[in-house]
């Protein structure tokens, strides 16, 4: 599996074009079948107008985090105090997924509808590049719990089944595997945000080649999402003193 990062123009906040973006940068490089082109949601969000302005904007940042939220936890009931704990499409996430850095004095929200702008970057490639067979993904950093440091995990995907399943294969051994299936949207995620880095390096996209076992088509797969009820960590997620936001 081969990951490149591209580099791209800066996209100015509040409203930039993306496409023109990829078209440029794409012309430096050769796009192969059956690759995945990774996009950071930061782009995409800065492509549909997702910006408010610090300094015009009347309205707290608290009150844009629970504004984008599904739930969300009061400030004073965690730590550290510069997040607030959040559920937002059915991702746990710091802040609603707000982004303040390379923003120019922005808060950057996340795209309105991702998957459906995952589905408009892949139209747009595969029109403009002729090609059969590829995968989107939008992405963010993400932290993990009890662990130091972020990575990348997918919001939205199209052009792809997003799940392996080992369900019914035997391991090494001949037992049977009950429960196994690999995430290949959150694991190429992963793999992309860390080539794409987190500061100034100017790669929001990122192409990934040669990737085994990966079942193009577009057609609808079986969701990522686990209702919370359903989730082994929901004794841990419903404990919690979550209120409701305006999602």
């Amino acid at each position: 599996m081969l990951v490149k990062a591209i580099k791209t123009r800066p996209l100015i906040p509040p409203k930039d074009d993306l496409l023109s973006a990829l078209v440029e940068s794409f012309s430096r490089c050769k796009l192969k079948e059956r690759s995945i082109i990774v996009v950071t949601s930061k782009v995409v969000s800065i492509w549909e107008g997702m910006c408010i302005n610090k300094d015009n904007s009347k309205i707290e940042k608290d009150k844009i985090i629970k504004n984008e939220a599904n739930l969300y936890i009061e400030r004073q009931a965690q730590l550290p105090e510069s997040v607030m704990l959040t559920i937002k499409d059915n991702i746990l996430i710091p802040s609603s997924g707000i982004d303040e850095s390379n923003a120019k004095e922005h808060y950057i929200l996340w795209p309105k509808k991702p998957f459906v702008s995952a589905k408009k970057i892949y139209n747009f490639i595969k029109k403009q590049y002729g090609l059969a067979e590829l995968g989107i993904i939008i992405t963010d950093s993400h932290t993990t719990p009890l662990r130091k440091g972020i990575m990348g995990i997918g919001l939205a995907y199209y052009g792809f089944n997003p799940l392996r399943d080992y369900r019914g294969k035997k391991d090494i051994f001949g037992r049977k595997l009950k429960m196994s299936r690999t995430n290949i949207v959150d694991s190429l995620a992963a793999a992309a945000v860390y080539e794409m880095g987190e500061g100034a390096e100017q790669t929001p996209i990122a192409i990934i080649e040669d990737v085994d076992n990966i079942e193009f088509s577009e057609k609808k797969f079986e969701s990522l999402r686990i209702d919370i009820n359903e989730d082994i960590y929901s004794p841990l997620l419903k404990s919690a003193k979550w209120r409701k936001g305006g999602k």
